[in-house]
């Protein structure tokens, strides 16, 4: 999945960490719901204005961030 398009960056928005197509809501939020034991089906219902492919794009964000971070190594 090319997350891309729906992770943001944005230096004013939640300390700049990676959001979710430059709403509040971050990566890290999203992670921490599925850590949690949250299904992707929960989270929608919790925050209806998240897309199914919003959380993929968390996942495949967290994969290529660790990749990145193993390679520093």
């Amino acid at each position: 999945m090319d997350y891309k398009s729906r992770i943001t960056l944005e230096p004013g928005k939640r300390s700049g960490k990676p959001c979710i197509r430059g709403m509040r809501i971050t990566v890290h939020d999203v992670l921490s719901y599925l850590a949690a034991g949250m299904t992707q089906e929960q989270i929608l219902a919790d925050f209806p204005y998240l897309e199914r492919e919003d959380i993929l794009a968390c996942l495949a964000y967290a994969a290529d961030s660790e990749k990145h971070s193993m390679l520093a190594l």
